[in-house]
């Protein structure tokens, strides 16, 4: 049995607006079947409160679905900002997206 991968590309700040974008396209990606779910955040460069805020929902959204969350490229101040708010403890992180096809897809 394959597995469904998607990988969805932050890019920018991920504020209020762009959580709720963020929030909507969990849901379809879901809705579709995925198995698992990368969001890549490469290109994100600032994350508020709502941001992080919208990042749980996508975790709730895609743990009701049975669907595995991960999280890939963050940036040293995201990742800052995810280890005083604990989110570290609850996103598993890779350096890149080849680390986690490293260390996911070849388990699968």
């Amino acid at each position: 049995m394959s597995v469904i991968v998607k990988v969805l590309e932050l890019s920018g700040i991920l504020d209020g607006i762009r959580g709720n974008e963020l929030r909507r396209e969990v849901s379809g990606i879901v809705a579709d079947g995925a198995d698992i779910l990368l969001i890549d955040m490469k290109e994100v460069k600032f994350i508020d409160s709502s941001g992080l805020g919208a990042l749980v929902s996508a975790m709730q959204i895609t743990r009701n679905a049975n669907t595995k969350l991960f999280i890939c490229s963050i940036s040293d101040q995201v990742r800052m900002l995810f280890e005083l708010t604990k989110m570290d403890r609850i996103f598993q992180t890779f350096a890149d997206q080849d680390e986690f096809n490293r260390q996911v897809l070849a388990t699968q």
